[in-house]
């Protein structure tokens, strides 16, 4: 039987290696494929391991012409994909265009080698180094949840991921943080009959809420279903409560689970190994946006790590054209302007609003 997808070869030196096999990755891979790039996804989880990891029942607020990548249509018939859908669909463009895919394979380094860079992964107990020309750096934010830095927060019963309510009817259950994630998962909640309470630092939940969300979960707390400690830290987790600082005072919470959904931070080690400028408050790192390609060249920043701090304002459907950019850009320097030309024909102008200056 043939293999599910082509398995690159380490030892075999790559045009373009792409770390991250999530869409902006697949679309990087699916372009420099259609250049005649040898070209190899990397990936410490499977495909798409971000979205995989979203709440199980998620459905895209976004249409689903907009999540299409690599010119692969995304036939189905409702209008915006559910997390089941979106998975499919994506496997279906690995299949369609075999990109190379090394999954479960982490990268632990980065250098600059000769003209080019040297990738060390490991794998299990194996360590292999991968050679490449380029490197294009895609593996997203979802990886490095904010911790809070508290007493406790590496107890069992907490976590910094929600996937579903299932396992939660009559429980306690605490939710931290005052955005989109918090706002689905206390709502979500409360629907399976979970007993929860909503913690946030802020005065009000925040206003970047998604619109239909933010007056369901208000109403929710105005009537008392869903109870609601605004101004409110979290100083510790301990066996079977959560101890908060509220403007009264301290006071503890019984909780049989507590999810801690305050946001994410990029991953950009990586990038600092080879000497990318990254901006010490916005977390920013300097790429050319019309490239992609960052202050070392060679060294392409894809997807919504080019947003730094900022992660909301890069999705799937406002980078998928950074892989055909990357694509070009390489094209164009081995003398390809005519696959250049073909690769950017249906990109629109580099979206400069998602990374502030």
């Amino acid at each position: 039987m043939e293999p599910a997808r082509p398995v690159p070869d380490p030892s075999r030196p790559l045009d373009l290696l792409v770390i991250g096999a999530g869409p902006t990755g697949l679309a990087a891979g699916a372009a420099a494929l259609k250049a005649g790039l040898d070209v190899a996804l990397l990936d410490r989880g499977g495909l798409c391991e971000g979205i995989r990891s979203y709440p199980t029942d998620l459905g895209f607020f976004t249409t689903r012409e907009r999540l299409e990548i690599a010119g692969v249509p995304f036939a189905i018939p409702d209008s915006k994909p559910t997390r089941r859908q979106a998975l499919a669909y994506y496997r279906e463009v690995a299949r369609h265009w075999q990109v190379p895919l090394a999954l479960h394979e982490e990268v632990t380094a980065v250098r600059r080698a000769g003209d080019g860079f040297e990738v060390t992964t490991r794998r299990g107990e194996e360590e292999r180094r991968w050679r490449s020309g380029a490197v294009a750096l895609a593996s997203g934010y979802f990886g490095r949840p904010v911790r809070l830095g508290v007493p406790g927060e590496d107890l069992t019963w907490v976590s910094s991921r929600y996937r579903e309510p299932y396992g939660h009817y009559g429980d306690r259950v605490v939710v931290v943080g005052g955005g989109n994630s918090a706002a689905e998962a206390a709502l979500e909640l409360y629907r399976w009959d979970a007993q929860v309470t909503i913690v946030h630092r802020g005065a009000a939940f925040r206003a970047g809420v998604k619109y239909w969300l933010k007056p369901d979960l208000e109403n929710r707390v105005a009537e008392g279903s869903i109870r609601a400690l605004l101004e409110t830290t979290v100083e510790a987790f301990v066996d079977g409560a959560v101890e908060v600082r509220t403007p009264e005072g301290r006071r503890s919470i019984p909780a049989d689970a507590a999810y801690v959904l305050v946001g994410y931070l990029p991953e950009l080690e990586l990038a600092r190994q080879v000497g990318v400028s990254v901006d010490p408050s916005t977390l920013i790192p300097a790429v050319d946006r019309e490239t992609c390609e960052s202050d070392v060249p060679g060294f392409f920043i894809a997807g919504t790590l080019q947003a730094g701090r900022f992660t909301n304002r890069i999705f799937i459907e406002n980078s998928r054209d950074h892989g055909p950019r990357i694509a070009a850009c390489l094209a164009r320097r081995r003398g390809d302007d005519g696959v250049a030309g073909e690769l950017l024909a249906g990109v629109g102008p580099a979206d400069r609003a998602a990374t502030p200056d």
